[in-house]
């Protein structure tokens, strides 16, 4: 196969595997953001302590997160043909990328969550905050940097999630390699779809390196009292009479 013959296969292959990979991350972090945050609020001392709860959101969350993807994506066959109408293509793969990404990137976020200072939290109760203001104001704006590598980490998970998707039609560079580059005996179009890979893989976690840390040298520790501050002037106070 000429390399004149290659470039449409491959122009194709790679915007359909970014179609795919952007919209799943999208839907996962919409969902998976909230969901993480649950969990660290109804943990046992949380904010909303909830222990049956939390329990029962963990346990579906480490199902949803031990089930093989290609099992899965069988598995969400009915589902998927409900939702898109087919099982086949790059709709159809967003359907079961997006469902198994959301538990994965739920538990990226509750470890993020989790690390972000408790005395920042008890400082904006005392100041009178609800529980929506300290996730607005506190957990989600301290957590942005772990929050911004945790999605790095699951788009790049998802790019591997795609190559397991066009094993079943669902276009792509994983069906690419496995169409022409095993099936076909292409061993140099395989070679160039690794190469691609390689290479989109290694951009989209320098850009999200580079993004977390410019986000933690802006925040950093010294940048605690000024955002107390801020919300001591946002937040609604009681006066006593």
């Amino acid at each position: 196969m000429t390399w004149n013959e290659m470039q449409p296969l491959l122009s194709q292959a790679c915007w359909d595997t970014l179609y795919m990979v952007g919209w799943s991350t999208v839907i996962a972090v919409v969902g998976g953001l909230p969901l993480g945050i649950l969990l660290v609020l109804t943990e046992r001392g949380g904010l909303l302590q909830n222990v049956v709860a939390n329990k029962v959101i963990g346990q579906i969350v480490n199902v949803a997160r031990s089930m093989p993807f290609i099992i899965l994506m069988v598995a969400l066959m009915g589902f998927t043909r409900w939702v898109t109408g087919t099982t086949i293509g790059r709709d159809a793969a967003i359907v079961p990328l997006a469902i198994g990404a959301i538990p994965f990137f739920a538990r990226l976020v509750e470890t993020a969550v989790r690390e972000v200072d408790g005395g920042l939290v008890e400082a904006v109760q005392s100041m009178g905050g609800n529980t929506w203001t300290i996730v607005r104001k506190v957990l989600v704006p301290e957590a942005l940097p772990s929050l911004i590598a945790s999605t790095t980490t699951t788009i790049v998970a998802l790019i591997g999630y795609t190559a397991m998707a066009g094993t079943v039609g669902a276009g792509g560079l994983g069906d690419i390699a496995i169409r022409y580059g095993y099936q076909r005996f292409e061993t140099e179009l395989m070679w160039i779809t690794v190469a691609i890979l390689a290479v989109v893989i290694s951009l989209i976690q320098f850009a999200g390196d580079f993004a977390a840390r410019s986000l933690h040298r802006r925040g950093g520790r010294s940048g605690a009292a000024p955002k107390l501050r801020l919300l001591k002037a946002s937040t609604p106070t009681t006066e006593t009479v």
